[in-house]
């Protein structure tokens, strides 16, 4: 199969997340730990069957400037695990208070926020395209708070469900930024020990909350899709792929995920899509474009996304 094609595979795969969440009948904590748990089984089960890492097996003496490297990566590492549980338990719960478009849409945002963040953490000169990116994505977020909606004679709290995706979108923001000080590791490698860490961060949590009470085989089954179809499968496909193709044409076709949200939440889920969204939606995916294209390397980070 075509590595590109793959990627484009993957993309529409992630875009369509949203609608098996929003059938879930759980809390998003609970939602978001199933899914880690699975999708961590899932990428270590395919890593063991490829042996990733094979010539990494034998016994290395490590100087000391790796092992202070090690260190450095263990702390990177569990945060930007945090901060990967946290990025998808916002986006879950804003699933749940607006319309899919309008979640997908502000988590979006977050190369705007990597964009605000970057002068400080990674001390990158903030540019006047940047800026005009940044003007760009509140200009579309205004339009799609704008609009307050109902849809499917569902009462939604828009402002309160754009509200979550932006922190949403603020914390996989942080996953990057965090990403960038982590040394000698793959791609691969990085997402299955950040959700790992997901998943055993949340552990303690899930058995004090004694809320997982999965009630249907609907959300048995939706779970389970979740967690290997939009999770495991998914980077399975796109880290085999992502070698073979250019940085920026990664970071292009990976529109096609916030697109295919917004097209699969209109013919399925029946949302309705104004004007103003539409709009709003060019804005903010224009602003996260432009903001992208000045960057020599582009760094593109799967949804970790979504989804």
């Amino acid at each position: 199969m075509n590595s590109l094609f793959k990627i484009i595979i993957s993309m529409i795969i992630w875009g369509s997340v949203g609608l098996f969440v929003k059938n879930i009948d759980l809390p998003s904590m609970e939602t978001v730990f199933l899914r880690a748990i699975i999708a961590s089984a899932v990428l270590i089960l395919y890593g063991a069957v490829l042996k990733f890492g094979k010539e990494n097996n034998k016994k290395i003496e490590l100087d000391e400037n790796q092992r202070k490297d090690r260190k450095k990566n263990i702390c990177f590492l569990i945060a930007s695990g945090i901060a990967m549980g946290l990025n998808w338990i916002f986006l879950f719960q804003s699933y749940k208070y607006t319309t899919v478009s309008n979640a997908t849409l502000s988590y979006y945002c977050a190369p705007v926020f990597v964009i605000l963040l970057s002068p400080f953490v990674l001390k990158e000169k903030f540019t006047k395209s940047k800026l005009f990116a940044v003007i760009g994505a509140m200009a579309g977020l205004f339009l799609i708070m704008s609009n307050q909606a109902t849809t499917a004679n569902i009462a939604f709290n828009h402002t309160k469900g754009v509200i979550f995706g932006l922190i949403a979108a603020i914390f996989y923001a942080s996953v990057v930024l965090l990403n960038k000080y982590i040394k000698g590791l793959s791609g691969y490698e990085m997402t299955v020990i950040q959700i790992s860490t997901a998943a055993l961060l949340l552990l303690p949590i899930i058995f004090y909350r004694n809320n997982l009470h999965i009630s249907s085989m609907k959300t048995a089954i939706f779970i389970l899709i979740v967690g290997i179809v939009h999770t495991g499968i998914p980077y399975v496909v796109y880290f085999s792929a992502i070698k073979d193709v250019k940085a920026q044409t990664v970071a292009v076709v990976s529109y096609i995920d916030p697109i295919s949200a917004v097209i699969f939440s209109t013919i399925f889920l029946k949302e309705s899509l104004t004007l103003l969204q539409i709009i709003g939606g060019a804005f903010i995916l224009l602003s996260t474009f432009l903001g992208n294209k000045e960057k020599k390397d582009v760094e593109v980070i799967p949804e970790i996304d979504k989804v």
